[in-house]
């Protein structure tokens, strides 16, 4: 899965907050380079003095962190604009407000700032630099939306005829249709109903866990026209992972909400996952950097490892299991192999005294070396470096068929630890201990955020030692 399309999943607020960013830094380049053409050659652009020793230094200063603190805390807009309008907005208000602030600072400290032609001049030159940046942005938000980089995988739930209703007014090319369930398709004639919404058409009584899983679903949109019937529509799909909108197709729309799909529909969040949007982005950063940082550091320990398996029962010194990821997705999970080579039931639980360890298994699973492997999987973004354990795709049937809210665990990525394993809740798959790993892994998914995520890394190091594997 790409995590882009997770962090813009809800709304766009993480690249609106990059694209600030740049252009700040584009503002701070414009003075520079202005501010050294004025009066010299090209040949003097990267000649620094020439710029500390102009009228445009402390002005550029100001300017970009005015910029900054504006963009940042005083435009809330979350969806990303394309027009010129938004250009009018986002920029060129900013930058107004930004000069009346700095004179205002200017006054206040009883310094002079001439405004003359050459001024005039270096504004024409920013707002040019700053509409070519918003048109740079267009192009590389289409591209990311042409080249399915943070396109939604959408199931619609609904009556026939509102999918098909809904379906005709379909414009953003972002939100990928893979499917639907159709809630009256069993007294409907399913010929005509295929053919008249040329999506995959499924009735409530399928597979859904199946189906979210083959058609890589990452979000539901329950199609509502009498209230009365939603909770009929949320009944099969309410225990699932994936995102939950619900779309008023009655009511008449306000043209000032900011929920509005196709400038047309209301809609309401009816289960949303946290992680989404900067937050999302910070912890997806934070798991590449630690990643390599814990790869670097454990090389030694891995090397040795795996030399110890090798020589013990020789290859392959790897082994993979699919588990069970982000909304239900299967991924493989690489881990280093502590039991021989014999054919057994793989989904038996290791015990202590298992005669299928190898002899520098039990040291290897005693302090989680095994585990080690799966830092590749946070590098490629299968997995993070917090978050629910992933289980065994036999357990993940199992025990949602015993727990109602288990397949809630996949609103996120899964992790090489997580609150229910620095909590004592490790190794044993019995019933109550996965009820208890259910029920902490379910309070992490509601309390989340990155200090949280560095507080349980930390605790980790502590709970190695003390809860040690089997």
């Amino acid at each position: 899965m790409n995590r882009i399309e997770k962090v813009l999943q809800n709304d766009d607020a993480a690249f609106i907050y990059f694209v600030k960013f740049i252009k700040s830094a584009f503002i701070f380049l414009t003075f520079y380079v202005f501010s050294v053409l004025e009066k010299n050659s090209i040949h003097e652009i990267f000649d620094k003095e020439l710029f500390v020793s102009s009228k445009y230094y402390k002005l550029s200063i100001l300017f970009t962190l005015h910029y900054l603190l504006v963009a940042f805390f005083f435009i809330q807009n979350k969806l990303y604009k394309f027009n010129f309008i938004s250009f009018l907005k986002e920029d060129i208000i900013v930058i107004f407000i930004s000069q009346i602030s700095i004179f205002a600072i200017y006054f206040l400290q009883s310094e002079f700032f001439i405004i003359d032609e050459s001024y005039m001049y270096l504004l024409i030159f920013l707002f040019l630099n700053l509409f070519l940046t918003k048109k740079l942005f267009n192009f590389i938000y289409n591209w990311m939306a042409d080249n399915d980089i943070i396109h939604k995988n959408i199931l619609l739930v609904g009556n026939h005829k509102d999918i098909t209703f809904f379906l005709k007014n379909k414009k953003e090319k972002l939100n990928i249709f893979k499917c639907c369930i159709v809630n009256d398709l069993i007294s409907s004639n399913k010929k005509v109903v295929r053919n008249e919404i040329k999506i995959p058409v499924f009735s409530q009584r399928e597979d859904i866990r199946s189906i979210l899983e083959y058609h890589e679903l990452g979000q539901i949109w329950v199609l509502e026209n009498d209230s009365n019937e939603t909770e009929k529509l949320l009944e099969n799909i309410i225990k699932f992972s994936v995102d939950i909108l619900i779309i008023n197709l009655s009511a008449k729309p306000n043209a000032l909400s900011k929920n509005l799909i196709y400038d047309k529909f209301e809609f309401r969040k009816y289960e949303i996952s946290k992680f989404y949007g900067p937050n999302l982005l910070i912890k997806i950063l934070l798991d590449k950097f630690l990643s390599l940082v814990f790869i670097l550091i454990l090389c030694p320990i891995l090397l040795i490892s795996s030399i110890l398996i090798f020589l013990e029962d020789g290859f392959p010194i790897l082994f993979t299991q699919d588990r069970t990821g982000w909304d239900g997705r299967r991924f493989k999970i690489f881990k280093l192999r502590t039991l021989n080579k014999k054919k057994f039931d793989k989904t038996t639980q290791v015990t202590i005294d298992d005669k299928r360890k190898l002899i520098c298994g039990s040291f290897i699973r005693k302090f989680s070396i095994d585990e080690v492997p799966q830092l590749f999987n946070v590098l490629r973004g299968d997995m993070s470096i917090v978050g629910p354990r992933p289980h065994m795709v036999e357990h993940d049937i199992k025990y949602s068929k015993l727990f109602m809210n288990y397949l809630k665990r996949h609103k996120c990525n899964p992790g090489l630890t997580g609150w229910a394993q620095v909590n004592g809740l490790r190794g044993s798959t019995s019933d109550e201990q996965m009820k208890k790993r259910m029920d902490h892994d379910l309070w992490y998914l509601n309390n989340w955020n990155n200090t949280l995520d560095i507080y349980i890394i930390l605790k980790t190091f502590y709970v190695i030692f003390k809860y040690k594997g089997e």
